[in-house]
């Protein structure tokens, strides 16, 4: 570990340029947001050429052509940080091009397109595909040996999920199959929880001042994951949540349980044959297990007192999703 005290009297200990992908979209949006909330951080969007995406003002946006690598080079000259965030239909070697294109720009950190579970658990990884996949573009970076990545563990996305009935509640027809027993938890963040969290880590200091320094640091998530949450919920409490916001009881719900193993493996089963209906058994079911490879915040501890994240109200955001049901809104958020 180095030291801020270290370097001549012109040395910047923190981050300042930093480019986005996918800043209008359903993340980036809130994490361009609140980066721009600090005012410390001059944002770029990287974005292709022919995209009619508005995005706010106080951003700057250029234009690439993503078979063009040296477009990619071009744009992210000068960029200290770059944080991916891309949709699950963008094509397979889209990061990978970003990724190779911020080493040659010499860009020291990347957030990669790493928004969910816990990778660093081997189980987790291993067990859902849609997670083992992400692994070779962490190891790209270290392999490239310019760049360091950052991993946000955030696990599920709380309106979104519940809101499209990923946590096996149907809002709209009262249903819900509790898995097991629907008590155990796993942790879920709001997308605004995760945009704080993006724009706190990196406002922190890069290097410690000096030796006695023991204040958190962009440099001591080097390569690793930062943890946070917003609740640590079981299936049960979620429900609980609901019908507070929906002024129900059971006995207004038809409420089914089945083995999570059961509904894991038959997502699993879905997710090899490339349907992603099977998420929803394979990766929420996955982190539902009782083994609390969902639950982080046990297993692992959460960064979220380190980054000064406020704590939130889950019958608040229990009732986004629940308005947005009813008003038959699609709610990405």
């Amino acid at each position: 570990m180095s030291f801020a005290n270290l370097y001549p009297n012109t040395f910047r200990n923190h981050v300042e340029k930093i480019a986005i992908v996918g800043a209008g979209g359903q993340s980036g949006s809130y994490i361009t947001d609140m980066l721009l909330k600090t005012g410390k951080h001059k944002i770029t969007a990287i974005t292709r050429a022919d995209s009619t995406t508005e995005l706010p003002s106080g951003v700057e946006v250029k234009r690439v052509d993503y078979n063009d690598q040296s477009s990619l080079i071009e744009a992210l000259q000068g960029q200290e940080v770059l944080i991916i965030t891309l949709s699950v239909f963008a094509p397979p070697d889209q990061q990978t091009k970003l990724i190779q294109a911020a080493a040659a720009a010499k860009v020291a950190w990347v957030i990669p397109n790493e928004f969910g579970s816990d990778n660093a658990n081997e189980a987790q990884a291993k067990d859902v595909p849609i997670n083992a996949a992400k692994s070779q573009y962490r190891e790209q970076i270290e392999q490239l040996g310019v760049s360091a990545w950052l991993g946000i563990c955030c696990n599920f996305w709380y309106v979104y999920s519940l809101s499209r009935g990923n946590f096996a509640i149907d809002i709209k027809n009262r249903t819900a199959t509790l898995w097991d027993d629907g008590n155990t938890r796993a942790n879920t963040s709001t997308l605004q929880q995760v945009g704080r969290a993006i724009a706190s880590l990196l406002s922190l200091k890069v290097l410690p001042d000096n030796e006695e320094d023991t204040s958190p640091c962009l440099s001591n998530y080097k390569n690793k994951f930062v943890y946070i949450s917003s609740f640590c919920v079981s299936q049960r409490e979620i429900l609980d949540s609901v019908m507070r916001v929906t002024n129900t009881t059971d006995q207004d719900w038809k409420i089914n349980y089945r083995p999570v193993q059961e509904v894991y493996n038959e997502g699993i089963e879905l997710l090899k044959n490339g349907d992603y209906k099977g998420l929803v058994g394979g990766l929420y079911g996955r982190n539902f297990f009782k083994d609390n490879v969902g639950n982080y915040e046990l297993t692992k501890g959460l960064d979220n007192d380190k980054l000064g994240l406020p704590k939130e109200d889950l019958e608040e955001f229990t009732k986004v999703a629940v308005e947005s049901v009813e008003n038959g809104e699609v709610n990405n958020h």
